[in-house]
């Protein structure tokens, strides 16, 4: 197989841009420098389609490997054959190359093996030819033998029967074929494991529905409702077809010893053949539906990191509490501490006073102008008294809850002890909370991107693919937005290109003992930071009012002389950077085309060198709708009522819907079935995680705490 050729034709791509792609990462190449900085040998490729090549490549790679294992296996068995060589390297799934090897594979003690040490394979070949007119027991007596077990013809019968079983059990075509029958023709259904099950799984205590048509969200259900035994679970075919495919794989005509041939191909189905493929079935299932849940936490997870930052404001957060009163942090404009206080707002009017007092001077005090309220416990209350606070002030207040997933695992770590060692692990939290909602993708890298919690059953999926993705996401991410090289903590370079987590210590020891970075060239001198590193996360850290202006721009130090070159011959003085009509002006006046010409460097390069002039040290995250802010009243469940017109921001989204909050303490249903008038496979057709959108109450179950909503304008 040759694999680049294999990926080109997958991916629909130039046989150049895969070559040149896994060049680049066999050359240990970051997915973000490859996509930011390689372009031309990419053909512009994004950070998503590498990462999907990349896993591919891996996947073949490993498939390879494998058919040459079992190519050598069953060589020194000496049982290869050309038609064997060409069904191992026609395969494209391990599946099938586990299905090829399985007759060669060494057996544990089967009733098939053991026949065969009886030395019942003869009678059973002959019973296969399904030639002879004898009578079968009369064939079969021949091999009677007391010492080796056989008292009976019966039992020489029964011996030959194992093996032909087994026999069929091992056919890789059979076993495609009903493979292939079961995602055609198969139903898989679940029942209650007992009368007391759980109720969380009531809707699959009598379930049914086709293999071919199983959502992801369902198959998950059910592998976790059987793992936990709340339910029972089976894969069945229409009555009959399996026997028949199977039957008719051996058995040639109905004499005598065909229609013992038939009783073996009947055992081997019900036996042998079907719960085997049923588990590679299920398997399947499941590694797809697993595949499928990881790409929407990592596509929910890429939005909220990407969510626009709430930019220049002094911020209060607020870790809503009970027993312990509300935590309270001020932090300025940079996410530095200026104050922290405990509130009460739960326990008497009298104490809800004096929290109002305090809260009121403290936004006097700092020039407060952002409230981040977490979501957890009490924040109904903690809101509510948050809006009777800011009617009551002149300043000019606005709110916002935020999700306060994984800020408790945060402020307990180790970095938040280390960042905060004066602090409790209650206020620490505050400070998350408040700096979530200034810098949603600073904050939220110091924690495992599983605890963050806007994926569907995250906790079930394979750790290490889970992992690598996840951690794939946040890199591309924070490389997409680069890094100020001065202010950054060490949790968010180590994310970086090129910078492993005792790098980013090093950068910002080096920082501490000397000053402030002036040059990005200074990074050569930080230690364990050689060359090789220095060229992939050079271009994604900022030097803002550095000594070179390039170095607060994503503009990579291999490109500073195409730069200048650009600089000069479009008469652009340092004074115009920054003023994107201008420097666009000037540029089209003189043409890429021409430039690229003289410098060498290549169209794509040169446009993102021109994006970069236009506007210094850009943040995508800038271009995207600002968040919803609120300041009024505070709904409950019981003011919502059906064909209500509300803003809400999109919280979380699944395989079945979008959860959104409309500013009360739960967050609403869009069902895909009322997220567009046209029929959309998933909700990420329409949706992101952390937009604004305009929906109407459907309905509202004020007992169960359920709000359904529809994007679809009611009339």
């Amino acid at each position: 197989m040759n694999i680049n050729e294999t990926l080109a034709k997958e991916f629909n791509l130039r046989q150049e841009q895969v070559d040149n792609t896994i060049a680049l990462i066999d050359d240990d190449k970051t997915i973000p420098f490859i996509a930011r900085y390689r372009k031309e040998q990419t053909g512009s490729l994004d950070d998503t389609v590498l990462r999907e090549l990349s896993d591919r490549l891996t996947y073949l790679r490993s498939l390879q490997k494998r058919k040459e294992e079992i190519l050598a296996s069953i060589t020194e068995q000496e049982k290869m054959t050309d038609e064997i060589a060409a069904s191992i390297e026609k395969a494209m799934t391990l599946v099938e190359v586990e299905d090829i090897y399985r007759p060669f594979k060494p057996k544990r003690k089967t009733r098939g093996s053991v026949a065969r040490e009886k030395g019942l394979e003869p009678l059973a070949a002959k019973l296969r030819e399904q030639k002879f007119d004898t009578v079968p027991e009369d064939e079969a007596a021949a091999f009677i033998n007391e010492e080796k077990g056989v008292s009976t013809a019966q039992d020489a019968l029964q011996g030959a029967m194992d093996i032909i079983a087994e026999d069929l059990s091992d056919s890789a075509e059979l076993r495609k074929k009903l493979r292939d029958l079961i995602f055609r023709r198969g139903t898989i259904s679940s029942t209650a494991a007992a009368e007391d099950s759980n109720e969380v799984y009531k809707n699959y205590f009598e379930f049914s529905g086709a293999v071919n048509r199983l959502a992801g969200h369902q198959t998950l259900a059910l592998d976790r409702g059987e793992k936990e035994e709340q339910l029972k679970v089976a894969v069945t075919l229409p009555e009959g077809e399996g026997e028949s495919m199977c039957v008719r794989e051996f058995t040639e005509n109905n004499s005598e010893c065909g229609k013992i041939v038939r009783a073996a191909c009947e055992d081997s189905f019900k036996r042998l053949i079907f719960p085997s493929v049923e588990r590679e079935v299920r398997a399947e299932l499941s590694a797809n539906a697993q595949e499928g849940a990881i790409k929407v936490f990592a596509s929910n997870l890429r939005q909220l990191l990407m969510a626009p930052p709430v930019k220049d404001t002094v911020t209060l957060g607020l870790d809503p509490g009970y027993a312990h009163g509300c935590k309270c942090a001020v932090v300025d404009s940079t996410g530095k501490v200026l104050d922290t206080f405990i509130i009460y707002i739960t326990r008497s009017q009298g104490e809800k006073e004096r929290a109002k007092q305090v809260v009121t001077r403290a936004i006097e005090k700092h020039h407060v102008s952002t409230i981040a309220i977490g979501n957890g416990t009490a924040s109904r209350e903690t809101e509510q008294f948050t809006a009777e606070v800011i009617k009551s002030i002149p300043e000019k207040v606005a709110y916002m809850v935020v999700s306060e997933a994984g800020a408790s695992v945060y402020s307990a770590s180790k970095l938040a002890a280390e960042e905060f060692p004066e602090y409790d692990v209650s206020l620490r939290s505050a400070v998350s909370i408040a700096r979530r909602l200034q810098d949603p993708l600073a904050e939220l890298v110091k924690i495992d991107p599983k605890a963050i919690g806007v994926g569907q059953y995250q906790h079930d999926m394979p750790k290490a693919r889970m992992d690598e993705a996840l951690k794939g996401v946040v890199e591309d991410c924070v490389n997409s937005v680069g890094v100020d090289l001065n202010t950054a903590s060490y949790s968010l370079l180590s994310y970086i290109s090129g910078i492993n987590s005792a790098v980013a210590k090093n950068i910002v020891a080096y920082r501490e003992e000397n000053g402030a970075f002036t040059d990005r060239k200074q990074l050569m001198k930080v230690a364990k930071l050689g060359a090789k590193a220095f060229e992939q996360c050079a271009g994604f850290l900022r030097v803002p009012g550095g000594k070179n202006p390039l170095d607060n721009t994503g503009i990579h130090p291999e490109s500073y002389k195409a730069a200048k070159t650009l600089l000069e011959k479009c008469n652009i003085s340092p004074e115009e950077l920054g003023r994107g009509e201008v420097v666009r002006a000037k540029v089209n006046g003189v043409g890429l085309k021409n430039i690229a010409e003289e410098t060498g460097a290549g169209l794509p390069t040169l446009q993102d060198i021109v994006k970069e002039l236009e506007k210094p040290g850009r943040d995508p995250r800038d271009e995207l709708p600002a968040p919803l802010m609120r300041s009024g009243d505070v709904m409950e469940l019981k003011d919502l009522k059906p064909g209500m017109e509300l803003m809400g921001t999109v919280r979380n989204i699944v395989d079945f819907g979008a959860f959104v909050d409309v500013g009360v303490h739960e967050d609403g249903l869009v069902h895909i079935s009322q997220m567009s008038e046209r029929r959309i496979k998933h909700p990420l057709e329409v949706l992101k995680v952390g937009e604004v959108i305009k929906v109407w109450v459907l309905d509202v179950d004020e007992k169960r705490g359920r709000i359904s909503l529809t994007m679809k304008k009611q009339s």
